[in-house]
């Protein structure tokens, strides 16, 4: 018996039924590699008949493409035929994410499956106020340029960047030491510029650079599964990124998850918080806090990261240091954990979420010792108990979320194939 109906539900027209089945057997693709035409019809509940026609269709559209396996198939302990197994055409369609800071952007090129193809990085020194479209064109036209493709064949592009869009007016706001980047009409002349004749609009999204590394986290990190996360940024600067019910949240404005300013103890309250006055989280646990207190304790690095690191090193390393070096280093990890959890505790008490990833190059250096501490720290402050987890991206997490935030609208549009055509080549 057929088991199609039992994978679309309700009866509808064949040709919706064959769109259903035809996204069913691309996500699967995207989501667990080459498959079989068996494999497939058994992981998307297909008969072989039914299978056997889908992958034609999508082959023949230019969505998927034959693999060869290395190996022989073995049956009954014999070598058999060469499996025959599909993936996703990669040059089917190309994605860009950038990762914009002060200093510079940097611009990756990925093919459809996620493979990438090119990148590139455009220094931006100064903080002029113009050429911001033009600067965001030459570091895509270079990382283009490494895929030996042209900017015009790209369908989306996602830019991170360290502030947030209020989806009203089109402003990006929380972002004052990103100079060019707050005219009322930048995501429309973007949109203009890096569109191509022929191309969906919009296809040029700006997302905050924290909600990118939570979509990276709950795509291939630490947060896949969960449904309720928080992932708390500290390095330079402190953010914060929600996802509630497997989503995320923005806020009516998109400053959800701003949490530098938040009044904690410990800190002074920001009472002007429009003309840039330092207080809140940040003042506690942002870099430049922790490098001091880091320095207050005996441990001197260039940077926050790299003081906290030496104090890892001098409990956990094979030589251990003396004890009073020990001593020290053990004082300033649980410092800092009771800061980093007293910015926690707040949020916590009100989202009550399942899961919370430390990421940043401030945890990522704490490592495990400090994690726990912030975990012991935390869990004395609120009455939820969420695990505590440190993210295991290597990567750079803004530009993996970025990539994977223009995957999933890309592959939204070249999947749906119930729409017409799918996008060519």
């Amino acid at each position: 018996m057929d088991r199609d109906h039992d994978l679309v539900g309700p009866p509808g027209t064949p040709s919706l039924l064959r769109a259903i089945n035809d996204r069913t057997a691309l996500r699967l693709l995207a989501d667990r590699g080459p498959l079989s035409r068996t494999q497939l019809g058994a992981l998307a509940g297909l008969s072989k008949p039914t299978a056997s026609q889908l992958m034609d269709r999508l082959e023949a559209a230019g969505l998927v493409e034959a693999v060869l396996d290395a190996e022989p198939a073995h049956v009954n302990g014999s070598a058999g035929r060469t499996a025959r197994r599909y993936r996703l055409r990669g040059a089917a369609a190309h994605v860009a994410g950038l990762d914009v800071t002060a200093a510079r952007i940097v611009a990756r090129v990925c093919d459809l499956s996620g493979r990438p193809v090119g990148e590139a990085t455009l220094v931006t020194p100064g903080r002029s106020a113009s050429g911001t479209v033009d600067r965001v064109r030459e570091a895509l036209t270079a990382a283009c340029a490494t895929a030996g493709m042209d900017i015009s064949t790209l369908h989306h592009v996602v830019i991170g960047i360290g502030g947030a869009i209020d989806p009203g007016t089109g402003r990006l706001g929380f972002a004052r030491h990103l100079p060019g980047w707050h005219e009322s009409d930048l995501l429309a002349r973007l949109r203009a510029e890096l569109t191509a004749p022929g191309l969906p609009d919009p296809r040029v999204d700006v997302e905050n650079d924290v909600n990118l590394v939570a979509v990276a986290e709950q795509t291939i990190g630490a947060g896949q599964g969960a449904r309720d996360v928080v992932v708390l940024w500290v390095a330079e600067g402190i953010g914060a990124a929600v996802i509630i019910d497997g989503k995320l949240h923005r806020g009516a404005t998109g400053g959800a998850g701003e949490v530098g300013y938040m009044p904690v103890p410990g800190a002074p309250v920001v009472r002007s918080i429009g003309r840039g006055t330092t207080g809140g989280f940040q003042a506690l646990a942002g870099g430049p806090a922790v490098l001091k207190l880091a320095r207050q304790h005996g441990f001197t690095g260039a940077d926050p990261q790299s003081a906290v690191a030496r104090a890892v090193e001098a409990i956990a390393a094979p030589a251990p240091a003396p004890v009073a070096v020990q001593q020290a280093a053990r004082r300033l990890l649980t410092e800092l954990a009771d800061r980093l959890a007293t910015g926690l505790a707040p949020i916590v008490a009100v989202l009550d979420p399942e899961l919370i990833v430390l990421t940043g190059a401030i945890p990522r250096s704490g490592g495990a010792p400090l994690r726990e501490l912030v975990a012991e720290a935390l869990h004395g402050m609120a009455i939820p108990r969420p695990r505590l987890v440190e993210s295991a991206l290597a990567d750079n997490p803004v530009l993996a979320g970025a990539i994977h935030a223009a995957l999933a609208a890309t592959r939204e549009a070249v999947f749906d194939t119930s729409a017409g055509t799918p996008v060519p080549a």
